[in-house]
């Protein structure tokens, strides 16, 4: 079996392992959309997707708008055995999991899209004015990963939830809920979780063997540790003294720690203090690390985060969190690379699904790239470009493009012989330029 071969069936075994989330007609579906939403230039909605997988018509064209609307599956079965083997292969050992959860908002237009509705838009809401779009608000649960290139980490998507706005299901209760399915589907594993601010009062809800970091607020009521009892009679104190909020307790430290962190990929020199203590409001009675981060050179405003792993390296804190940023990058990928918020279907399950799906496949392509060619250079130098030296998620998706590509346009060429003027890099040229097309 030559290189192209064997890359294009490492692609089919990883959408084989959501072969039993589905009948044996709605897998061939499901194989089919997923391949075609890669190799699909421009729009990837499903009938031009439909265009390029099936142009002999094989099947009805609605059987592919029926498998995402209707379809019977569901997408905790598709997740799971992704998540299981994205651990496996790309985590491998006894260290403790790393993943970061956030919201994204996949934007949509038209009256009646179910699940859709009215978000802040973080892309383009500032601290001066709001702005508020029409979508899907999807809370999303990423593993992280250490690519063997090192640099910047990859965020992979390994389960979703759609929000809709209801005060007895908060994007919270959904990250709750997610993390808690991740630690059924992996028992033998521990997580460490970071997330934004908004994410904080997930250190209190108990998750099965998960440790949570985050940002504190600057105006946040701290307490010191309750104090032992005293054998007194009486309710035992739960909290100990108040001291003062965080951005007061950082201007009177004076004995500053001075370290290199790792912030995504970079060696930066920070100033860190720590200190164990409570988060009385948001994470109850659970014991609390604070850990600040400051800039020695005063250009950026103190980091206020904290973990419920109080034995944890305060250094290891600060890059922990400051790698968070990776799940940021994933969501860019999905909606501008492979077009996550372009398919068309809008009632039952349609939108939810499709989301899903764009960010199931996202973590399909770095699933593919890593094992199939490691450090080894897949794209093509350019002049304006000199001093790339490591792979972008658009660098992955050409490589998978050109090998799938590669399988679909060799065995329909002809034999016969290329005019000399033409032979040499004829077919390397037309598979660089579909590998490329987006």
């Amino acid at each position: 079996m030559n290189r192209s071969a064997a890359q294009a069936a490492a692609w089919t075994a990883i959408l084989g392992v959501a072969v039993r989330a589905f009948t044996r007609p709605s897998f061939a579906i499901f194989t089919d959309l997923l391949t075609g939403w890669v190799l699909t230039p421009g729009r990837r909605t499903i009938t031009r997707i439909i265009t390029v997988v099936d142009p002999d018509h094989r099947r009805a064209h609605d059987a592919y708008h029926r498998f995402v609307r209707v379809g019977c599956w569901s997408l905790a079965a598709v997740w799971r055995p992704l998540a299981v083997r994205i651990v496996a292969v790309l985590c491998p050992g006894d260290a403790p999991v790393t993943i970061d959860v956030d919201d994204t908002l996949f934007h949509k237009t038209g009256r009646r899209i179910n699940g859709a509705g009215k978000f802040r838009d973080a892309l383009r809401s500032t601290r001066a004015s709001i702005v508020y779009a029409v979508g899907l608000n999807v809370a999303v649960v990423t593993v992280r990963v250490i690519p063997p290139w090192g640099g910047e980490p990859l965020g992979l998507p390994v389960n979703t939830r759609l929000y809709r706005k209801d005060p007895d299901r908060t994007l919270n209760d959904l990250a709750a809920e997610m993390i808690a399915e991740l630690a059924e589907w992996m028992p033998g594993h521990c997580f460490q979780l970071a997330c934004d601010g908004a994410y904080a009062p997930l250190a209190r809800k108990d998750l099965p063997r998960t440790h949570v970091t985050s940002r504190m607020r600057r105006n946040a009521a701290i307490y010191d540790l309750a104090p032992p009892p005293t054998g007194k009679r009486g309710r035992p104190r739960t909290k100990g003294d108040r001291l003062p909020a965080p951005p007061d307790l950082a201007a009177a430290v004076t004995d500053w720690t001075r370290v290199d962190i790792d912030v995504r990929g970079h060696v930066r020199t920070r100033l860190v203090w720590s200190r164990t203590l409570l988060w009385y409001g948001v994470c109850g009675r659970q014991p609390v690390l604070l850990v600040i981060v400051r800039d020695p050179n005063d250009r950026e405003a103190d980091d206020l985060l904290f973990t419920t792993d109080i034995t944890a390296d305060p250094v290891w804190v600060a890059s922990h969190y400051a790698g968070r940023w990776s799940i940021e990058d994933t969501f860019r990928n999905t909606k501008q690379f492979l077009g996550g918020e372009q398919p068309q279907t809008w009632t039952h399950h349609g939108p939810e699904r499709a989301a899903a799906l764009a960010l199931w496949l996202s973590s399909a392509v770095w699933l593919w790239y890593i094992p199939t060619h490691g450090t080894r250079r897949t794209w093509t130098p350019t002049p304006w470009y000199t001093r790339k030296t490591t792979p972008s998620f658009v660098d992955a998706l050409s490589a998978l493009r050109r090998c799938l590509w590669t399988q679909r346009i060799t065995p329909v060429s002809s034999h016969a012989a290329v005019p000399a003027k033409f032979a040499g890099n004829l077919n390397d040229s037309l598979l660089e330029v579909l590998a490329q097309a987006a």
